[in-house]
């Protein structure tokens, strides 16, 4: 018998729309009918209700507007946003929901653990937070911003979609999709995460522990090919207790060997430890004389990155850098 999906009628939102679309990548809700109702009466006869009833019960209903509804992602008590329809079904289908977007990727119980966290805070929460009227900052901010961007969050791509209905008969395939729009986005970032940055994790993992098998005195990590290393250096120090360790990461290019340096952790711009300052703005031979480092390519200005055309120029460029 074909299972159904319950959510209410009218104006549609980002948080219901993501609910359904969540279900649907579930084995025993992805051929699920959907139906759209506040009568009590027909929404009882639905297998799971979700973004209306006033009921959560975990396992049925997953609405979160009744009063006294406090329910959070609570994971370590990093979490405090109050969840929507979107967080109640991550909260309790999350894992499988993941599970099923990653099915032909190699993942294992600790890398869904992983990722079960990572995309509640990349995604999922924003959608609660927005539902639940709460604002990204404690305090509002005092200085005009520059443009508008509110319109281009996919909560306000969803709601301009009911803008579209004319009859009230035609909402429900706006309804699909609003879920379909909210769908992909949080599938392309499940899968790039499961794809991308899980692997790059593992990698920047090997090279870390490769560099402490060397000793203090290493302060750079050596990559053999480019990956997303800012998203997880920072954890992996905190985890290792050696916050702060690293200065420089090295990494192939076509033409040279790039030495970067670390950012700072609250910082986009701000380094650690930027090369040295009489090497900036410098090029190639000019570079090499400066610096007595043979093979020299560029120093950018600011400091933040360099290259030498050799893998011993580049690790030399980051010894000297960390001493100077």
């Amino acid at each position: 018998m074909t299972k159904t999906i319950g959510t209410h009628s009218g104006a549609f939102h980002a948080d219901e729309s993501l609910a359904v679309f969540m279900l649907k990548q579930l084995p025993e809700f992805k051929d699920a009918d959907l139906v759209r109702s506040r009568d009590m009466e027909t929404l009882d006869k639905c297998d799971i209700v979700v973004d209306v009833s006033g009921q959560y019960d975990g396992t049925k209903y997953f609405d979160h507007h009744q009063r006294g509804f406090e329910e959070i992602f609570d994971l370590d008590g990093e979490f405090v946003t109050k969840l929507s329809s979107a967080g109640l079904v991550y909260k309790h289908f999350g894992k499988d929901v993941i599970r099923a977007i990653l099915k032909d990727a190699s993942v294992s119980d600790a890398d869904i653990d992983l990722l079960y966290r990572k995309i509640y805070k990349d995604f999922v929460e924003a959608i609660d937070a927005n539902d639940n009227g709460i604002e990204p900052y404690s305090e509002p901010i005092a200085e005009k911003p520059k443009f508008k961007q509110f319109g281009i969050t996919l909560p306000a791509l969803v709601s301009t979609l009911n803008g579209l209905v004319k009859e009230e008969s035609e909402r429900d395939a706006q309804f699909n999709v609003a879920s379909q729009l909210m769908g992909t986005a949080f599938h392309n970032l499940v899968y790039t995460a499961g794809t991308v940055w899980l692997p790059a994790r593992a990698k920047v993992l090997m090279a870390v522990e490769a560099a402490l098998k060397n000793g203090d005195e290493q302060r750079y990590l050596e990559f053999d090919e480019s990956c997303q290393w800012k998203d997880h250096l920072f954890t992996i120090e905190e985890e290792k207790g050696i916050e702060g360790r690293f200065l420089y990461v090295l990494y192939p290019t076509p033409d040279s060997v790039r030495v970067q340096a670390v950012n700072e952790k609250d910082s986009a711009f701000k380094s650690r430890k930027p090369l040295p300052e009489e090497w900036r703005g410098l090029r190639d031979e000019e570079l090499s004389e400066k610096s007595g480092i043979p093979g020299g390519v560029f120093v950018h200005a600011a400091g933040f990155i360099g290259g030498n055309k050799t893998l011993e120029g580049a690790l030399e460029m980051a010894k000297k850098g960390a001493l100077a």
